[in-house]
């Protein structure tokens, strides 16, 4: 054989097989993609090592410094002020009794003098009803009135004519008994003046009862005017109490029932807060008991209150409890109110919803301490 020569396919074939057996893939060197060298990614140069401390003490420094400040904000914020002996407190919103100002008879809006946010005085009217109608009846029962007033002047004149008669029958009929006694006139005679006098003063009674029902005709007209006056003067909606009026339900042309709701506003002169307490609290607290409120919105302003109403029942658990655990659950409502006096001048700023604190005396020989002394309206 030539060195040169082809190797016999045989031998190719027995080795491929003995590659096989060995679990060994053949691969043509044809189909054996060119494949470089992975080369290492180049890491940036590690800090030292005193650095890398000094980063995470400024990071640290920084976190501690913003929980510092957001802690101080809170506190200033929500924080209460520490109370002695002898003191109670409570969350809750300032409230204004709400006041509707309604019609009274079903009619349509004529005129409309306020809206909502304005600040209305006791007395002042805010809307006008149309009482067209009612002022057409009005004239109506003012003829009424003028004709029961003719009517009974014509009676009264009746009267004073009848009343004549009763004097000239009573003289004829003294004349007659007179001359049949003499023996000028016959008894026919003297029973005919008995008659007219006792007709004179049938007349005379009939002519004063008629003045009486005239009388109370007049009256009844008289009635009816003033009753039509009454009912236009309540088509004018006046506001009650001073205060702000909240919303504005009805507008101009609108008609409404009897009792269709106008305006509602906010008596400015009953605002209070109430409050919820424990039992070991709430049962130490007296009607009367002076009180202060601080409201988020005015924190350095202290307003004097007093305590107007104590929950004859507990409102967060049931009625009846046994063991000392479920009454110590117990949760009493207390009404705390703002001396009216205080709030004269001051309606403006008065605002429903407010969130705020509530402080209450306890026991009455315990001083407020000095963070919870009245100060001056802001």
């Amino acid at each position: 054989m030539n060195a040169t020569s082809e190797p016999d396919p045989k031998l190719k074939e027995q080795d491929g097989a003995h590659d096989a057996a060995d679990g060994a893939v053949l691969i043509p060197h044809d189909v054996v993609p060119a494949i470089s060298p992975k080369l290492p990614v180049p890491l940036p140069p590690e800090l030292p090592r005193h650095r890398r401390l000094l980063r995470r003490a400024v990071i640290l420094l920084l976190l501690l410094a913003v929980g510092a400040v957001g802690g101080a904000i809170y506190w200033l914020k929500y924080s209460e002020p520490s109370l002695p002996p002898g003191f109670a407190s409570g969350n809750g919103r300032l409230e204004a009794d709400e006041i509707d100002i309604d019609t009274k008879f079903a009619g349509r809006i004529a005129k409309l003098f306020a809206d909502e946010g304005d600040m209305v005085k006791a007395d002042q009217v805010v809307a006008l009803m149309d009482t067209r109608d009612l002022e057409a009846s009005l004239k109506k029962s003012e003829a009424l009135v003028l004709q029961a007033q003719r009517t009974l002047d014509e009676a009264k004149a009746n009267l004073v004519q009848q009343q004549t008669q009763v004097t000239l029958a009573k003289q004829e009929l003294d004349r007659t008994s007179a001359l049949v006694l003499k023996g000028y006139a016959t008894l026919e005679l003297l029973d005919q003046r008995r008659q007219q006098m006792a007709g004179a003063v049938a007349a005379e009674n009939a002519a004063t009862d008629k003045i009486g029902e005239a009388q109370r005709a007049l009256e009844a007209a008289m009635h009816d005017v003033e009753l039509y006056k009454v009912n236009i003067a309540d088509n004018a909606l006046f506001a009650p109490r001073e205060g702000r009026i909240q919303y504005r339900v009805a507008n101009v042309g609108e008609v409404l029932p009897a009792g269709g709701k106008v305006f509602t506003m906010l008596d400015t002169s009953y605002v209070y807060m109430d409050i919820y307490l424990p039992t070991a609290e709430a049962g130490r607290i007296r009607l009367g008991s002076d009180a202060r409120i601080i409201l988020d919105a005015y924190p350095t302003h202290v307003i004097p209150a007093k305590v107007v109403f104590i929950a004859s029942q507990a409102q967060f658990t049931p009625k009846e409890v046994e063991t000392k655990q479920e009454r110590d659950k117990l949760m009493f409502r207390i009404r705390v109110k703002i001396d009216p006096d205080r709030l004269l001048g001051h309606a403006e700023i008065v605002r429903s919803g407010l969130p705020g604190v509530a402080y209450v005396h306890t026991n009455p020989d315990a001083a407020w301490p000095p963070q919870l002394q009245a100060s001056a309206p802001p």
